[in-house]
């Protein structure tokens, strides 16, 4: 639910329940829809206990970071950069790792230093493990993840928080071998390219033209393993027609470079922002 501003904001409330009643997400957007989020955002287990505090700046984690236990007992305690942008990557490694300890309050990593051991989101698994220095990954890490049919498994070897090879197996005995985890699609030529198609076959639409309505439409669609673009949805319609317009070209669009996952080819939703101005 998305409430607000308050008096004196500009910031929307955003909050999530449970079936039980029990808070699952509080938190803060600059967007009505609740999709960017500003300053101290908090997760919640069913229970009530807090899984998760973080601090985010347009959308971006900065400074500290907090996971718990369902238990309640601290897990990790990260800092994220302030003046560094997001990577364009399904895994944000670009963090400082302090502190992480087992359920019990025992530490696996002390200033910095320590050897990590990452959870599934429900603490069920181990899906990764490996050595920490100076906050950073460093030396030869390994895990797996996902079920019985798609199990991935993986060895890593880091230098100073730099990830200089990995190489995964799928349950069909198939190896990947990659220099990045995660990457997320992207358009051939990159976001130039991208601009470029959009300048080059969007016609803008006569009546919003006529009413002078102008604006960002926002989309969502997902990235399929091939390429091609599937499950479209409008975010944001400034109306008149504008985003039946980007969505006509969008399903025209060549196809992409796939996002990867250790190595593999995945699907990704993605959300592009597509502008519309009349200029004299």
């Amino acid at each position: 639910m998305v409430t607000g501003p308050d008096s004196g904001s500009v910031l929307f409330t955003v909050t999530e329940h449970y079936a039980n009643g029990n808070k699952k997400f509080t938190g803060q957007s600059s967007r009505v829809d609740g999709r960017v989020f500003e300053g101290k955002c908090t997760s919640y287990y069913p229970t009530g206990k807090e899984k998760e505090i973080a601090n985010y700046k347009n959308d971006k984690i900065v400074g500290d970071m907090y996971n718990y236990y369902p238990n309640g007992k601290l897990y990790t305690y990260k800092q994220y950069p302030a003046d560094k942008a997001a990577p364009k990557t399904i895994f944000n490694f670009n963090f400082t790792l302090i502190t992480c300890n087992d359920s019990t309050g025992k530490p696996f990593v002390v200033d910095g230093n320590g050897y990590y051991i990452g959870y599934n989101d429900d603490f069920t698994a181990i899906e990764e493990e490996g050595n920490i220095k100076a906050g950073l990954r460093n030396g030869g890490w390994k895990g797996g993840y996902g079920s019985k049919s798609y199990k991935i498994t993986f060895t890593e070897s880091y230098d100073k928080g730099k990830l200089l090879q990995g190489l995964s197996n799928d349950a069909k005995g198939k190896n990947y071998k990659y220099t990045e985890r995660g990457t997320m699609p992207y358009f051939d030529g990159g976001d130039e390219s991208f601009g470029r198609f959009l300048r080059d076959n969007i016609k803008y639409p006569k009546k919003a033209r006529e009413n002078n309505v102008t604006g960002t439409v926002f989309l969502s669609f997902v990235v399929e393993k091939g390429g091609s673009l599937t499950a479209f949805e409008v975010l944001r319609n400034p109306g008149d027609g504008l985003a039946s317009e980007a969505l006509r070209v969008l399903k025209q669009s060549p196809l992409w470079m796939p996002g990867t996952m250790y190595g593999r080819p995945v699907r990704v939703q993605y959300t592009v922002p597509i502008n519309f101005s009349l200029v004299e």
